[in-house]
This record gives structure tokens, sequence and C-alpha cells, in this order.
């Protein structure tokens, strides 16, 4: 298996968890949005620094830290990284818990049009003219979508933007992906403990203070955020930027029909209008993704018999 499609796998596989994430986080809705972002700090720490450990990584690990705190700009970009992602995550569970399933879906759509720009500014990624056009739809779409609620979507827009910045910042970090996110949970675990220990001064942790499931749910978020982000760090270093931008239209999608068939959120006209803009810009940017690589392989495999 090439290079590509092991990629290609590490994507879908994250996005597909990611798209089934309102099921587990509505199952915390009862918890306090803050309270749960930091469980999933502490938590992911724990579970991804025992398994470098169980992998045999420990030297690897430190040769991480020590690399980090001589290269200072890996270190700040990992530094954001961390920080960004940190943001993600809370305004994901905060939509999710206040029934706003749509909007974080809207955010998802948004975000992949973000990564494609930000693809072309940063890594110079060039586009056919095929999937420069299927961009423009795409944004039409999301204009058309923007439009229909009647007011800026904050919620979505900092949903978008904040996974966008974080697969800019992990396509430059070279560090592993597993060992890379339990440092990065790390730079912000003690943020995370004085926060927790804020919550015990106050009576207001629900941790340990309402009942088992809700203690395990809580615990095992550390698992089902680490896993996710392991396999897209994978595989948006074997894929083109370009590429997994557009391959994030399968997080929302999944979330969005949650939103709308199983938790019974509104979704209007001119929402099914433009969603399916959305749907046909990405089966043309998919086609020509498709042609232009059996191009490149036919060119390839062309050189290779004349050498």
């Amino acid at each position: 298996m090439n290079s590509e499609r092991k990629g290609l796998l590490f994507a879908f596989a994250a996005y597909g968890i990611w798209g089934m994430f309102p099921l587990y986080w509505k199952m915390l809705e009862h918890v306090d949005s803050m309270e749960v972002l930091i469980s999933r700090v502490i938590w992911s720490f724990i579970f991804t620094t025992l398994f470098v450990l169980l992998i045999r990584q420990r030297k690897l690990i430190i040769e991480d830290l020590k690399t980090l705190w001589s290269n200072k700009k890996l270190f700040w970009s990992l530094l954001a990284a961390s920080f960004v992602i940190s943001c993600n995550w809370y305004l994901y569970i905060f939509a999710v818990s206040h029934d706003h399933v749509v909007d974080a879906s809207l955010g998802y759509y948004i975000n992949p049009l973000i990564t494609v720009l930000f693809g072309m500014i940063f890594f110079n990624e060039k586009l056919s003219k095929v999937q420069l056009f299927s961009v423009f739809i795409a944004f039409a779409g999301v204009l058309v979508l923007t439009i229909s609620y009647g007011n800026i979507p904050w919620l979505a827009l900092l949903i978008a933007l904040s996974f966008a910045v974080y697969g800019v910042l992990k396509k430059k970090i070279t560090i592993d992906a597993t060992r890379g996110l339990a440092i990065e949970t790390l730079f912000t675990l003690p943020l995370a403990l004085v926060y927790y220990i804020y919550l015990m001064s106050t009576n207001k942790m629900t941790f340990l203070h309402l009942d088992w499931q809700t203690d395990i749910l809580l615990i095992l978020g550390g698992v089902v955020t680490a896993y996710p982000l392991i396999l897209f760090a994978k595989g948006a270093k074997l894929l083109p930027q370009y590429l997994i931008g557009f391959m994030q239209y399968f997080t929302p999608t999944i979330v969005l029909i949650l939103g709308v068939a199983l938790y019974k959120e509104p979704f209007t006209k001119a929402q099914f209008l433009s969603f399916g803009i959305i749907w046909l810009a990405i089966l043309l940017f998919t086609a020509s993704t498709i042609i232009e690589s059996r191009k490149r392989n036919h060119i390839s495999d062309t050189v290779n018999l004349k050498i």
C-alpha cells in the first residue's frame, strides 16, 4: 500500500470518528463545557503518555522534548497547536451541549475552504482549473448558508478557523503524531489541573460527585479525543493540504445528519440548497483529483518503463 492510500485511510478514519462525536458529547451535556474540556486534556495526556510508554518510546519522547527546547520555532509551533486545538475542543463541546449541532456542522463545512486557502498560501500548493472552480462553488454554498442564518455565525466560523490553523501547524511539525499529542496536552495540563482545583474549591465539580457513568464517560473522553487526532496527524503528513481540506467534508456531513435526523434541529430550504451546492463542489473536486492522480501515475509509469 502506497503512502497516499495509507494517508486516505488514516484521514477517513479520523473524520468518521469526529463525525460521530455528537453522540458522545451529548451524553455529557449535563456537565459544564469547561469541565468536559479540561477532562479531555487531562485524560488525553494520561492515555497518550501511557501508550507511548507501552510501545517503548520513552527515550524518543525525551529526545523530542530536548529538540523542542533547542528549536524555539518548533517549540512555539507545538505550543500554539496545543492552544488552538484546546479552543476548538471547547467550541465543539459547547455547540453540541447547547443544541447547535448544525452550527458545528457548518463550521466544519467552512473549514476545508480555509484549509485549501492556507495550503495555497503557506505550502504553495497548486490547484487545477476544475479544482479551483469547485472551491468557488463550495464558497458560494457556504455564503448562501451564512446569509440564510440572518447574522454572522460566529460559533461556526471560530470552529472552522481554529481547526484549519491547527492543521497548518501540525503539518509543519516533524514530531511523531502520538508523541506530539502527548506533548501538546502536556502544555495545557497545568492550566487544566489549576482549573480542576478551582472547581473542587467551589464544589462545582461533576467528576466523582454525580454518578459512575459520568465518571467513565469523562475518563474515556481522553481516548476518543486522542485516537482520531493521532490518525489525523498521520494522514496530514502523507496527503497534500488541498486533499485533506476537501476530505474534511466527510465529518460535517455525518454531524449534519445527526443534528437534523436524530436531534431534530431545524433545517430550512435555504440550508438544503446551500448544502446541495457544497456537495456538488465535493463531487467535482473529488473527480478532478482522481483524474489528476491517474495522469500523474501514468506519466510516472511511462518514465519508469523508458528508464
